[in-house]
């Protein structure tokens, strides 16, 4: 994991290198001119990204336990910078969501809530993907390959979403078929096989909840929408297409979920939406320079939120080395496999 994550690190950064270079740093800083204090706006639009999630997080706790909006909303800023900051991305941040809350409410009732979150959120990416693919197909005269490629996402996702539908329906055991269960001790086997049953019947038992679980995502994405639309603007010095803005950020979504054990997306990120900006014509001639800038803007906005997260973990007492070797957030080997 080491080795892997340094030499990923290592090509990603070469690639931003490679980029900035290309498109010069005086291009660079030209585009984050215009955005001035623009950039607290943006800033702002993650912050209210942080607490769509934080609210969807809360809405999933059932009674009698409870969970502040506040607390949600720290703990969902600490997984981020953890994830963002460290190779091990979604390893790392949601064992620091369940840290951070975990003297307020049971861990079991907070980890089952976060389960359900996750994936109702990521069927809201799969979603946000597939549209975004489709609206490329239909707006844009894509080379073969690239065209390819975007029918094999929409495809990909369409049997996510079957094979979503074929487990709330079936409720297999998906814990035992994907665990090697054999190496965890049994009481910890038990609590993960609850969790799952929670998790597999919550739509059942909460019927009213998921109607405003599935706005709060959807909020999650259009803020994010919203946000790439405010950057291109400040940018350009006249407002693009809303569907452009809404491409883009569908692949910058994608490029996180590809790329998440990759700090910041660097390097990659910048590819991205460098290619998109160049497919949809923003820009003119500099539409290299206008998606790297994008790109190092939205760096800016995690770098930040990274730092309030960095601030709230020290405030907390938490370390992540320390939360990710805590027995408690996660299954371990039992001591006689050991």
């Amino acid at each position: 994991m080491t080795t892997t994550g340094a030499l990923i690190a290592f090509a990603g950064t070469a690639l931003f290198v490679w980029f900035v270079s290309r498109v010069g740093l005086s291009e660079i800083w030209t585009g984050f001119q215009k955005i001035g204090w623009g950039l607290a706006a943006i800033v702002a639009f993650g912050g209210l990204r942080f607490a769509a999630r934080a609210a969807a997080w809360k809405l999933c706790v059932e009674p009698p336990h409870t969970l502040r909006f506040t607390t949600a909303f720290t703990a969902v800023v600490c997984g981020d910078a953890v994830g963002n900051v460290t190779p091990l991305g979604p390893l790392a941040s949601e064992p620091t969501k369940i840290a951070c809350v975990r003297d307020r409410i049971p861990i079991g009732p907070a980890l089952t809530a976060l389960a359900i979150e996750n994936v109702i959120y990521t069927l809201s990416v799969g979603a946000m993907i597939a549209a975004g693919a489709a609206a490329l197909l239909v707006s844009v005269d894509l080379p073969v390959q690239l065209r390819e490629v975007s029918q094999l996402a929409i495809g990909a996702i369409v049997l996510m979403f079957a094979v979503a539908v074929w487990v709330l329906w079936r409720r297999p055991s998906v814990v035992t078929t994907l665990l090697p269960v054999a190496k965890i001790a049994g009481s910890r086997i038990d609590k993960l096989r609850a969790v799952e049953r929670e998790v597999l019947t919550f739509a059942s038992r909460r019927r009213q909840t998921i109607a405003p679980l599935v706005g709060l995502e959807l909020s999650f994405h259009a803020l994010g929408v919203l946000e790439k639309h405010l950057t291109l603007w400040l940018i350009l010095g006249a407002a693009p297409p809303l569907l452009s803005s809404f491409i883009i950020e569908t692949a910058d979504r994608l490029i996180t979920v590809a790329f998440k054990f990759l700090p910041f997306q660097v390097g990659v990120g910048e590819a991205g939406t460098s290619l998109m900006t160049q497919l949809l014509g923003l820009g003119g001639s500099a539409y290299q320079a206008t998606g790297v800038t994008v790109s190092i803007v939205r760096k800016a906005r995690m770098g930040i939120w990274s730092l309030i997260g960095t601030a709230f973990l020290v405030q907390r007492g938490l370390a992540p080395k320390a939360v990710l070797a805590d027995p408690s957030l996660s299954p371990k080997p039992s001591r006689s496999d050991s």
